[in-house]
């Protein structure tokens, strides 16, 4: 089963989620397009994202935009597949930034929406934690579970993940 136009891959930190969406990007026969959002702020970073990467190998065009993936998004032709990984720190980018999170929300819909290739995104689940102990936490927590929910009623499929296993939540496996 081919995937569909908008697959959301959401998990806790470490599932296995984005194992699970590189899984299903390279099951295409299309050429994958990653976008990534992360940001090397320390060496423990900087590991991690060369680490993916060595994982992932020659056979990706990469885009690095910890603030726009709307635009990468845009730039994905008909013929390709794309992974973003992941809205958690794109969102996360964001609110750091002080950038107006409704607009860029609604550019990434609208580019989601625009985009003839199929797309996989990958997001944290936050809603299964503690509450959070300050102010900015808890704002985080709000932004990324209504945003996760907006998602998934937009994506034709969600794949939730856990321990590494994926299970449907909307649509079927592909």
């Amino acid at each position: 089963m081919a995937l569909q136009k908008l697959t959301l891959v959401l998990g806790g930190a470490a599932s296995g989620k984005s194992d699970i969406a590189e899984t299903l990007v390279c099951r295409s026969d299309r050429p994958r397009v990653y976008i990534a959002t992360a940001q090397a702020f320390d060496a423990e970073m900087r590991e991690k994202i060369a680490r993916h990467r060595a994982d992932r190998g020659p056979d990706w065009r990469t885009i690095e935009t910890p603030l726009d993936p709307a635009s990468a998004i845009s730039s994905v032709s008909e013929g390709e597949i794309a992974l973003i990984d992941c809205a958690t720190l794109w969102l996360s980018n964001l609110l750091l930034a002080e950038a107006d999170i409704a607009a860029e929300e609604a550019r990434l819909f609208a580019a989601l929406d625009a985009c003839a290739a199929p797309v996989v995104v990958v997001s944290n689940e936050v809603g299964a934690g503690i509450v959070p102990d300050n102010a900015l936490a808890r704002r985080f927590r709000a932004l990324q579970g209504g945003f996760n929910r907006r998602l998934a009623a937009r994506a034709d499929t969600v794949i939730g993940v856990m321990a590494g296993l994926p299970f449907a939540l909307k649509g079927e496996m592909p």
